[in-house]
């Protein structure tokens, strides 16, 4: 890297750090409340929760992965980008009024105000181990795989990338995390910009991208353009058929992006409803980006490649993108390039630590010790953040035997197996007053087995300690497509959480008031608003995308 490249990093760096001292010193005094440090004190505006939102999602393992994804053909994956913006509809509509409304600081606290204790409970300890096992060390390993293709060893970056997030996010809380997540976003946009824009300039343009791509599937073995291009596949394909895409993602991205402590808590920030709503719409249209700043530029690599402008394995296809960096672009976009790769990383880093030690803070220590001060709760949450990342360092080395579809596929296939129960409970808990605290909390047991067994026997399977014979039920069941899973697991916990309902005793009505739809509260006519129009606008943009990039638009 030449020396513009390094002053382009450390202005980034510079930034930050100045936002993060900016946010850790913005009270008269010197200590937090609890609100300050972990809903940077509820007062936050619409542009500033979206684009925390959209940057906390963006890391840089989904880079990684969905510009993977591009180099191997596979872009049904950038699927789930595009149906994430749906999702954020509901998010504004449905989930976040219920949210602000009963003051919570997690969603396990508003799982217990609509349930039980026990259905708070598992929800924070599921909740905590998804992010060791589905974020944190993820986004480790993701950013540890970037500083290995700059030269720097493995274990080194993963520890210097802990440490240099750890340490703005233990100081300014969730204020930090989210201010300089805007700036992250800025960054990380303009970065993978100038990644897209300066490839298909050096090869030529679009129309010489598509004849690269043609000209190489004459080759046997290799991809043709019509698979670089197409959301959507038949029923029976083995990794992404469209029916899975379809009714499958979605219940992972209402778990992800509705009742996921990780995403939410930054709409738990907002000042009020209407600035949460227009939040996690304005991140709606940004989750439509990917598509064309991490997709195609994994699609670019691959053509350069076939040139021979770049060297990189088919066999570890994530680490297209970084190699299309140091390799090809010129000094200057490098840098602006791996500062937004770093961007991405600190941005979702950032937010999961302290995601995690808010799940820690409110939903155990201040529960089991209620008469904490404001100073012990933060202490506790800095303290927590540290034995996660400790945690989460330890888990990596396990990652490698599940991640044969590379970064991408294992965050959504682990996702697959711990969201449908999660997601029922809900979902059915807002529409449905008769669903009970007794019917929740079998269903979320009984999900969280089955998935589990699933997730241990895949494990195993793949990594040779148990043999599986292709004709046997868990055979069968190990080839079950993980979104087809994902949709006949949300079916069959939604059918457990009725059954058991209705079996038992109701809750009261009166507990019941601000955690559930009221038939009298509906207004009386349909208003327009700007959140109306621009809901109705994002909708139409997912359509378009879903149109362009299918057989039809494809042909």
């Amino acid at each position: 890297m030449a020396f513009i490249d390094f002053t382009v990093i450390a202005i980034y760096f510079a930034i930050i750090l100045w936002i993060a001292k900016w946010a850790a010193s913005g009270k008269k005094d010197s200590a937090f409340s609890s609100v300050d440090y972990f809903l940077a004190g509820k007062d936050q505006s619409w542009l500033v929760i979206g684009a925390s939102l959209f940057a906390s999602n963006i890391g840089s393992e989904i880079i990684l992965g969905v510009s993977g994804a591009g180099a191997r053909a596979n872009m049904p994956m950038a699927n789930f980008e595009i149906i994430a913006a749906l999702v954020l509809i509901l998010l504004g509509w449905v989930f976040v009024p219920f949210y602000l409304r009963t003051g919570v600081y997690t969603m396990p606290e508003f799982l217990e105000k609509r349930y039980s204790s026990s259905c708070r409970n598992y929800l924070s300890v599921v909740s905590i181990l998804a992010y060791v096992i589905t974020k944190i060390s993820l986004i480790i390993f993701a950013g540890a795989l970037v500083f290995e293709v700059l030269g720097i060893p493995f274990w080194t970056g993963a520890i210097v990338t802990v440490v240099a997030t750890g340490f703005y996010t233990v100081l300014g809380g969730l204020k930090a995390v989210i201010y300089t997540d805007m700036v992250q976003a800025i960054i990380l946009i303009l970065g993978t910009a100038a990644i897209s824009i300066f490839g298909l300039y050096q090869i030529g343009g679009w129309n010489e991208l598509i004849n690269t791509i043609s000209m190489a599937a004459e080759t046997e073995g290799n991809p043709p353009v019509s698979r670089f291009f197409n959301l959507w596949r038949p029923m029976e394909d083995t990794e992404y058929p469209w029916t899975g895409m379809l009714f499958g993602a979605p219940i992972l991205g209402v778990w992800y992006w509705c009742t996921d402590q990780y995403i939410v808590q930054r709409a738990l920030s907002a000042k009020d409803i209407s600035n949460a709503r227009k939040g996690a719409l304005f991140a709606g249209y940004l989750k439509l980006l990917p598509v064309f700043l991490f997709f195609i530029p994994g699609v670019i690599a691959y053509a350069l490649m076939q040139k021979g402008m770049i060297s990189y394995s088919m066999d570890n296809a994530d680490t297209a993108l970084p190699t299309m960096i140091t390799e090809f672009l010129p000094s200057g976009l490098k840098g602006l390039a791996i500062a937004g790769l770093l961007a991405a990383l600190m941005s979702s880093l950032s937010s999961a630590f302290n995601s995690s030690s808010t799940l820690l803070t409110i939903d155990f220590y201040q529960k089991y010790k209620p008469n904490a001060s404001e100073n012990d709760l933060v202490r506790f949450g800095r303290i927590a953040t540290i034995i996660l990342v400790i945690v989460s360092l330890g888990w990596i080395p396990f990652m490698n035997a599940l991640m044969d579809g590379g970064i991408f596929h294992y965050l959504q296939s682990i996702q697959a197996y711990i969201s449908p129960p999660i997601a029922a409970v809900f979902l059915l808990g807002l529409f449905y007053k008769w669903i009970n605290a007794r019917g929740a909390i079998v269903t979320l047991w009984t999900g969280f087995a089955i998935g589990m067994f699933r997730l241990v026997m895949e494990f195993m399977s793949n990594n040779g300690s148990v043999v599986v014979a292709d004709n046997s039920a868990i055979g069968y069941f190990l080839d079950i497509n993980f979104l087809h899973f994902a949709l006949f697991l949300f079916l069959f916990c939604a059918g457990v959480l009725m059954i058991v309902s209705k079996l038992t005793t109701p809750q009261s009505e009166d507990a019941l008031k601000l955690v559930t739809f009221q038939r009298g509260s509906k207004t009386a006519s349909f208003q327009w608003s700007s959140d109306v129009i621009l809901t109705f606008i994002l909708v139409f943009l997912v359509l378009v995308l879903w149109l362009v990039f299918s057989p039809i638009g494809v042909g």
